[in-house]
């Protein structure tokens, strides 16, 4: 069953004003997750102006929200026109450290930056330009359980800190089926053969989502898992009346009995156990890593539609009860929907007269949504479905992309918009007090 919710745009209550705060003759890439410090003070951001040139890309930066103080933390000593490229970072929940996608060392001509030759990279904020490896990478048979063999993306924190999700492409089979994986400190570092595209982890990673080249229709195979969350910041109650304190909510590909792709929501149960207990899921030559033995996987959500084809990533309620996604009404118009995690009952919290064209995210408190449209930057309030503008742009203006991004205290929006200074463009970080 699908229900719609009318929503309009209201007047603010008070003056939006939007301001800039990087002026540097660069680009200023902000990720879509987790661009803030803990404390709300520092915006983390890499040097791309281009979205698709992380290979290129050799500084991830910091800039303080009130002094507009800007500083290098990370590049890369080895950069060349092959990688090893850094981009795509977010701030730890509880400490100050980042991590981003980082190219292998020893990017080249033959093996340059590629989506199957990354890994995350961890640098504490005291201790700029000291690289921390999170995930092990390990191309030797036989493979090291907790390592993988392929190039990790779009980190995400799990609200406590304590996680970390990815997305994942496998170096050696079918490297373009991508899938998710989650990582964790056990206690030690995952230590790998001394080898050319090899490095060591501290943290330990696993695949939480399987992935085919060949899904049978109507079935709940899929042949991508991709741009996932994290459910609650503590979990969810599942439909039984069972706490799950680690879950991740994700997109799947699947086809449907005509052989349409469909996109879905699907969720996986996260037991840290079941995964360390599972040393064979690491995968053998010519196979993938595989999802841990025990682990639950289900599917959320049965749609005619699916989700939209506009690259987002999932948010889930602070409880777990809901999950935001996009999909587009009856107008093929792109809107935000309500899933409920147990039921799979879908409803429209949008019914915009636009299309929204970027990812979105969620305030901490659960209770309102910033989304981009028109080249503008709306609020949606949960609480009463109403939208605010925030932003006058017309819509050949200069132009907004991304996500727009929360502070982790609710008092600034900030979002990527380009800027012209002379004879060039460069993406900028431009905020908004919200109060």
């Amino acid at each position: 069953m699908l229900t719609f919710y009318i929503s309009g745009c209201t007047p603010s209550d008070k003056e939006v004003v939007v301001k800039q705060l990087t002026f540097s003759p660069k680009g200023h890439m902000l990720h879509h997750n987790r661009v803030f410090s803990p404390d709300s003070k520092w915006i983390v951001f890499d040097g791309r102006n281009d979205e698709t040139k992380i290979r290129y890309t050799k500084e991830i930066g910091i800039i303080n929200i009130d002094t507009g103080e800007e500083i290098i933390i990370y590049s890369p000593s080895n950069s060349s026109i092959y990688g090893p490229g850094v981009g795509a970072a977010s701030f730890s929940p509880i400490n100050n450290e980042v991590i981003f996608i980082h190219g292998l060392l020893n990017a080249n001509d033959k093996a340059p930056y590629d989506i199957s030759r990354r890994t995350g990279v961890l640098v504490q904020i005291e201790q700029p330009n000291i690289p921390i490896f999170i995930d092990a990478r390990d191309v030797t048979f036989p493979y090291t359980p907790g390592s993988l063999r392929g190039g990790t993306h779009s980190h995400c924190w799990s609200a406590d800190g304590q996680l970390i999700s990815f997305t994942y492409n496998d170096e050696f089979v079918e490297p373009n089926l991508r899938t998710v994986g989650v990582m964790f400190d056990r206690g030690k570092e995952v230590i790998v053969d001394q080898y050319a595209g090899n490095n060591d982890g501290k943290w330990y990673a696993a695949i939480v989502a399987n992935v085919t080249s060949n899904p049978k229709l109507g079935s709940d195979d899929i042949d991508k898992a991709f741009d996932e969350c994290w459910v609650g910041n503590n979990g969810y109650v599942n439909a039984d009346g069972k706490r799950i304190p680690y879950a991740i909510a994700f997109q799947g590909n699947t086809k449907n009995k005509e052989g349409e792709t469909i996109t879905e929501i699907y969720v996986t149960d996260i037991d840290i156990s079941l995964i360390l207990q599972d040393s064979l899921a690491v995968g053998s030559i010519g196979e993938r890593p595989r999802v841990a033995k025990g682990l639950n996987i289900r599917r959320v959500t049965r749609s005619e539609k699916g989700l939209a084809p506009v690259r987002h990533w999932l948010r889930s309620s602070p409880n777990g009860q809901y999950i935001y996604a996009l999909a587009e009404d009856d107008n093929n118009l792109v809107q935000i929907i309500q899933c409920d995690i147990n039921t799979g009952q879908i409803d429209y919290l949008t019914n915009n007269t636009f299309s929204i064209e970027y990812p979105f995210n969620l305030n901490a408190e659960g209770t309102k949504l910033a989304f981009i449209g028109n080249n503008n930057v709306y609020l949606l309030s949960l609480d009463n479905l109403e939208i605010q503008q925030l932003t006058n742009n017309p819509y050949d203006g200069n132009k907004i992309i991304g996500a727009p991004s929360f502070s982790p205290d609710g008092n600034t929006l900030v979002f990527n918009q380009f800027q012209k200074e002379k004879d060039k463009t460069f993406l900028q970080i431009m905020y908004v007090r919200l109060r």
